[in-house]
């Protein structure tokens, strides 16, 4: 019989564990949606975007009164692999030097524009309404963008390099927010 008690505590022990997991999860889905923090005014060319690969989050700030201010933030999926862009083709998000953001050269409509993930799907709308493409300095093809058939990767990992968002939040950010020459830092891992 205390082997059937000590199996009925593992038992229960184990349940305890799910259900933490399992609301941990339902936790973590609720912190993933757009959060507008802040909603007046301000001088659009003061706001800038912080992206931390870590959280799977993009941050925009501004100055507001002369102050740094959390204006929103998104989820975001970034480069299937962790660590800093090092050759093309490796799956990874580049990252800014210290002091030396990235900007955003153009803002391009994307809703017709397809690609080929090579899972079998084809040739398939790929960018969502709207491409930031950044100026990176060394690596090309790297933007902000959509997720248009890929929505259930934001947050997380599974980019080849550029950073994702939901469609509806590339359209808010693009709307509200971004413009050329945009200062973007990506942080590392």
């Amino acid at each position: 019989m205390i082997l059937g008690a000590d199996m009925r505590v593992c038992f229960q022990a184990i349940l305890a564990s799910i259900l933490m997991l399992v609301s941990t999860s339902s936790f973590s889905q609720e912190k993933a949606e757009r959060k507008v923090h802040y909603k007046g005014t301000f001088p659009k060319s003061t706001s800038y975007i912080v992206i931390s690969k870590k959280d799977f989050k993009l941050y925009v700030y501004a100055k507001v009164k002369g102050e740094k201010t959390l204006i929103a933030e998104y989820p975001v999926c970034v480069g299937k692999n962790p660590g800093n862009k090092q050759k093309k083709g490796d799956m990874r998000t580049p990252e800014s030097a210290p002091g030396k953001p990235f900007k955003i050269s153009q803002i391009q409509p994307s809703g017709y524009w397809k690609h080929d993930f090579g899972d079998g799907r084809g040739s398939i709308l790929s960018y969502g309404k709207w491409f930031l493409r950044l100026n990176t300095y060394k690596w090309s093809g790297i933007g902000i963008h959509g997720s248009t058939n890929n929505e259930e990767s934001v947050p997380g990992r599974g980019s080849e390099g550029c950073i994702r968002l939901r469609d509806e939040d590339i359209i808010h950010l693009k709307e509200n927010y971004a413009w050329v020459g945009m200062p973007v830092t990506i942080l590392p891992d």
